[in-house]
């Protein structure tokens, strides 16, 4: 098993020590995992810092190394319209194996918490948040691939808390994966929405379709931020991507390598 979306003490909204986290991931049966620290930038500039500080980062996964588990080094960026330059320059931080790319804000706001949720429906709030996706897959290159697309469905505030319906938003969300494939990115398998909306980020109808549309990469990602997250779910995530397309990937050098499940 894999996961290759986990979130140490680097990222501003992790708390446990890679070493820990790592060692958590053997306990849980992983095979390969990949550290993936939040790159991301308010667009108001309100919030706290959410890029990792670089040394910071060397210092805690230069060196580490836990019996019985390949470790992996990435990074989650958050996309938006107008951050391509800054996302290059952030590359040059570390020779990474893996980027995420991910949307946490729209319309300036961040969908987790509830000033993005006021004065819309449910749906309103699902369509802006597959609008702004569309816009950042098409602008953006340089990620591998795209995490949990359906994230609006998971957070504290979401007043109906589900699987965002892919029948719903069938044309846009057809547009990101046509637009994925197209490029040859991933969709990752997010499996942090199981027990916060009760269901998989996203569902398996999107992997289906993803696959119709001439998808190839997919990963396992748990979004872990603390050790008893880590690999959560994985098995089952391994399971359905069996059946849709026997196998999973993990990356090595921005290369993506495909394992028989």
């Amino acid at each position: 098993m894999y996961d290759f979306h986990i979130h140490s003490r680097v990222s501003f909204d992790g708390h446990d020590a890679a070493e820990a986290m790592a060692r958590a991931a053997v306990d849980a049966g992983l095979k390969e995992i990949c550290f993936t620290d939040h790159l991301d930038y308010d667009p108001l500039g309100t919030m706290p810092d959410m890029a990792f500080d670089t040394e910071v980062y060397r210092r805690e996964y230069d060196g580490l190394e836990v019996p019985g588990l390949m470790i992996r080094r990435g990074m989650e960026f958050g996309l938006s319209r107008d951050n391509v330059a800054q996302f290059q320059r952030d590359l040059k931080r570390y020779p990474f194996d893996f980027v995420l790319g991910s949307i946490h804000f729209v319309d300036d706001l961040d969908v987790y918490f509830a000033e993005y949720w006021q004065n819309k429906t449910v749906f309103q709030a699902e369509r802006r948040f597959l609008e702004e996706t569309l816009a950042c897959v098409r602008i953006h290159d340089d990620f591998d691939v795209l995490a949990h697309l359906t994230y609006i469905s998971k957070p504290p505030c979401h007043p109906n808390p589900r699987p965002l319906p892919y029948g719903e938003h069938r044309q846009i969300i057809d547009e990101i994966l046509r637009t994925l494939a197209d490029k040859g990115k991933g969709l990752e398998l997010n499996t942090s929405g199981l027990d916060r909306c009760g269901g998989f980020l996203p569902t398996a109808d999107y992997f289906h379709r993803f696959r119709e549309l001439g998808g190839q990469i997919v990963t396992i990602g748990s979004d872990a931020h603390r050790c008893n997250r880590v690999g959560q779910y994985s098995a089952g995530a391994c399971d359905m991507l069996k059946d849709i397309f026997g196998y999973v990937c993990t990356f090595e050098g921005r290369k993506p390598i495909f394992h028989k499940l």
